[in-house]
């Protein structure tokens, strides 16, 4: 199976490991979204549940692998997003879920080799889902391994942090990360990147949804406003109704190229008014609005808040 560059290193450590029989009962992987850390894990899952593996791979056609295949393995749980008692989803992981859970991991095997869970994403437990969630990694029962996915492993208590062995996809290096994306024929590679922040898994996907076109638009956007031309609830219904929390992402952007420019001896893309102290200031809230499209607050109120401070 073909693996991505990034994936190498770790893919031959854990390997290494899983051959000395001294894999860990627990695992936390991380990373920014968009570095195939969850393809990375399903490739791991399918290598360790096959009767019949190929220097780690799964052989694919082994009863072991239709069953995972079709979602069906008794000894593979997945762990996400449940639904409400209304059938809406859940916006987090909840307590009962991870009890749950617990429980069938207290079980014997039934296939009598690797019982796995996943939970993903791992960083939208509650407090009493991770609470619930220390007992059983304190007491990890023989032959099962607990996989935590998380794109913001910050947001999960230090407490089980350190009860897992981390493994974390940091962004390749750039000229590895570009050869990438020339490979997959992603046209303006360079600019795709720059514009993901160096993430090659989101330069594929936004330059394949047109996403450098949005980030100009938001440029666009930016240097009206700080020149009084633009209309600032215009702009928030227009982030608002596509894609808002990617929009955010380029303003941040647009925001630290704006200082880099100042500090270059330039006037800044935008042209913003504030100085230096008030735009470093505005990137930080920029972030912190992005984040908070994840709560309950309106989302109209938070750009508006936001948009109100550029000039």
């Amino acid at each position: 199976m073909s693996t991505l560059p990034w994936h190498a290193e770790h893919w031959t450590r854990l390997q290494a490991r899983r051959e000395r029989d001294a894999l860990p009962h627990a695992l936390l992987v991380c990373g920014p979204t968009g570095l195939g850390k969850r393809a990375f894990i399903t490739r791991f899952i399918g290598g360790l549940l096959c009767q019949t593996p190929v220097n780690g791979d799964a052989c694919g056609h082994c009863r072991n692998c239709l069953l995972v295949a079709a979602g069906s393995h008794p000894d593979l749980i997945g762990l996400s997003f449940g639904l409400r008692k209304d059938g809406v989803q859940r916006a987090e992981i909840v307590v009962d879920q991870i009890r749950e859970l617990s429980t069938r991991l207290a079980m014997r095997s039934q296939f009598g080799g690797w019982q796995v869970a996943t939970i993903d994403p791992a960083d939208a437990m509650n407090m009493a889902a991770a609470n619930a969630l220390l007992k059983t990694l304190e007491e990890p029962s023989t032959q099962t391994l607990l996989i935590l996915l998380a794109d913001a492993p910050w947001r999960l208590p230090q407490t089980i942090r350190s009860r897992c062995q981390r493994i974390e996809f940091p962004l390749p290096i750039a000229d590895e990360a570009l050869a990438w994306l020339q490979a997959e024929g992603v046209r303006d590679a360079k600019a795709a990147l720059d514009a993901a922040g160096g993430n090659p898994g989101l330069a594929r996907s936004w330059a394949a949804e047109g996403a450098l076109d949005q980030r100009l638009e938001v440029r666009k956007d930016l240097a009206a406003l700080a020149a009084g031309r633009g209309q600032t609830m215009e702009v928030v219904k227009r982030w608002l109704d596509n894609q808002p929390a990617q929009r955010l992402w380029f303003a941040a952007q647009a925001a630290a190229d704006e200082l880099k420019a100042r500090a270059d001896g330039g006037s800044g893309p935008m042209a913003s008014a504030l100085d230096e102290e008030m735009l470093g200031q505005w990137y930080h809230a920029v972030n912190r609005t992005r984040e908070s499209l994840r709560g309950p607050l309106r989302g109209d109120l938070l750009l508006l808040e936001l948009l109100a401070q550029w000039r």
